[in-house]
């Protein structure tokens, strides 16, 4: 077993005692920001002994981000920062999120770690198909690449033609790509009659959309590669924050870099292990911008056990979609990764679906507009209702809801270069 730096072979008590030296070391640069200073105003640090003692800090949350929007979250001077992005909402106030150089060092020691973990190498080409710029997304994975020592090519989004040319002259071996990008980049060249297996391309880094296991599954089949399974948010750098290894059974939390905890969303208690809740982070080595407890609102597990790599970081499952994803129908909390599941475990089912949500006789309800595959979409009306039935009964198994299924030809819905809208809310429209 090969590793690319020494704390990933940390034994659990190694991992927990950095974890509470480092703790207690940003609790003392998080006060020198506006925001903590104000918010611990009171705390003795002395109360935090360790990582044990995490549940006794407050939670920082994405509103408690934007309100200290531009500088109140910054905990060193303006001289000492060398980066900054952001990410606005629905709200318009943008999150700031600042990094000192050495911060920028160790974001990309980390992601470089992840991309070593899956078997990428120096001697790799490297293509980058992701958004530079604000997003982090772009630059944490292309200044990891580097550090690796990848020959990297910044591709960003967009021009499929450009991409593939790249792919094929420069014998690209690994990629990070948009999980519904990449579904639409084989589904193109399918179209046109190129095996997208016939492409150099043998690891892909997809993350920044939750995705289920069957939708990897379809990634690897169609393209001929092993797709990992990336996670990160800006609050927390970007990218590199947690990573599948080899055996693809969970993603590996950095904790020498992170506190992880896993919270019930309401109560805010910690859930029993392997139940889902909130993912909720504390940097340990950022300088810039340190936070504690951040509710990130995603909706993970832990996996109980040892990995067979070896390494005791401890592990998430999958994002099963985001707190603020959940919507509810009938009396029924309902997460969009629930219907992808069942969808594509119908072979007939194509990469591309849309849930809708509407109204009819004062009631809310379900459509799903699903794009069949070519070779399946034929004129026997009987085979496709019968289609239609078999996908409505075993999402209403699933979700406790009959959806109205719509069988739609082939390219038939919109598409986007960037993250898929899954969800279209017309109920806002009518009430």
């Amino acid at each position: 077993m090969e590793y690319f730096d020494p704390a990933e072979t940390w034994s659990r008590d190694a991992l927990l005692h950095a974890q509470s030296v480092r703790l207690r070391a940003t609790l003392d640069r998080a006060l020198r920001s506006p925001f903590y200073s104000r918010r611990l105003k009171g705390m003795d640090p002395a109360e935090i002994a360790g990582a044990e003692d995490i549940a006794k800090l407050p939670f920082t949350t994405k509103d408690d981000v934007r309100a200290a929007y531009p500088w109140d979250m910054a905990a060193v001077p303006l001289e000492e920062l060398v980066r900054l992005h952001v990410s606005s909402g629905t709200t318009g106030v943008p999150v700031a999120v600042y990094h000192t150089r050495d911060d920028v060092e160790t974001w990309a020691s980390l992601m470089a770690r992840c991309m070593y973990m899956v078997g990428i190498r120096k001697n790799d080409v490297f293509q980058n198909i992701a958004g530079y710029g604000l997003f982090t997304g772009g630059l944490g994975i292309h200044y990891g690449a580097e550090r690796l020592g990848c020959l990297t090519i910044p591709a960003g989004t967009g021009n499929t033609r450009r991409q593939l040319k790249l792919l094929r002259d420069m014998r690209v071996a690994a990629i990070h790509i948009i999980p519904s990008y990449a579904l639409y980049l084989g589904a193109m060249l399918m179209d046109e009659g190129v095996d997208p297996r016939s492409l150099p391309v043998r690891i892909a880094l997809i993350g920044a959309e939750p995705h289920t296991e069957e939708i990897r599954q379809r990634i690897e089949y169609l393209l001929g590669v092993k797709a990992y399974n990336s996670y990160g948010l800006s609050e927390m750098n970007g990218p590199g924050v947690a990573f599948e290894c080899l055996a693809q059974n969970g993603l590996h939390v950095w904790e020498d870099a992170y506190i992880a905890e896993i919270v019930d969303p309401e109560s805010g208690r910690p859930v029993a292990e392997g139940e889902t809740g909130e993912l909720v982070m504390t940097t340990l080595i950022r300088r810039g911008m340190p936070l504690l407890r951040y509710r990130t609102r995603d909706l993970t597990r832990f996996l109980p056990g040892a990995c067979a790599c070896g390494r005791r970081h401890r592990r998430i499952d999958r994002i099963l979609g985001r707190v603020d994803d959940m919507f509810i129908i009938k009396g029924c909390n309902i997460y969009p990764l629930q219907i992808e599941h069942i969808l594509m475990s119908f072979p007939e089912v194509g990469g591309t679906y849309l849930i809708i949500l509407e109204q009819a006789d004062n009631m809310d309800q379900i459509r799903i507009q699903v794009e069949i595959r070519e070779e399946y979409f034929i004129e026997d009306m009987r085979a496709l209702q019968g289609l239609q039935r078999k996908i409505a009964a075993r999402i209403r198994d699933e979700i406790l809801v009959t959806p109205k299924i719509d069988l739609v030809e082939p390219k038939s819905l919109p598409r986007a270069e960037g993250k898929a809208r899954r969800v279209e809310d017309r109920r806002l429209i009518l009430k």
